[in-house]
């Protein structure tokens, strides 16, 4: 999947988590895009069974979409710990950078990741 479906994929899942609800207008401004790329975005991740989209209506996740866009969000959560915890980047720049690189990392890298995540003492 690529970089930008999967950003449609995990926004649609934090829309619904913080509002309840998902259509394109949110969707655009949410991304900071034009209406007609959600539309072209949601057709293609339709298309993958990702979503159902209501003609005019809210987006929703499929079984499948809620379980890939929780992976994409965890990996975010998992990245932006990463970064502020062992790197010691500030907590803007860790969030920042988690969302650019969260989409290419191998799952041998994230696994890795995710291992020292564990070791590591959390702070409070």
């Amino acid at each position: 999947m690529t970089e930008s479906l999967e950003m449609y994929l995990e926004t649609i899942g934090l829309l619904r988590e913080r509002t309840k609800v998902a259509r394109v207008t949110d969707i655009a401004r949410e991304l900071g895009v034009s209406k007609p790329s959600v539309h072209a975005a949601l057709h293609e991740l339709e298309r993958r069974g990702l979503i159902e989209h209501e003609h005019y209506g809210e987006v929703f996740l499929s079984a499948s979409g809620k379980a890939a866009s929780a992976e994409i969000r965890r990996r975010h959560h998992l990245l932006t710990a990463f970064l502020r915890t062992i790197v010691g980047v500030g907590a803007e720049t860790a969030e920042r950078d988690a969302c650019r690189i969260e989409h290419y990392l191998s799952k041998e890298t994230m696994d890795k990741i995710a291992m020292r995540m564990e070791e590591e003492p959390q702070a409070e």
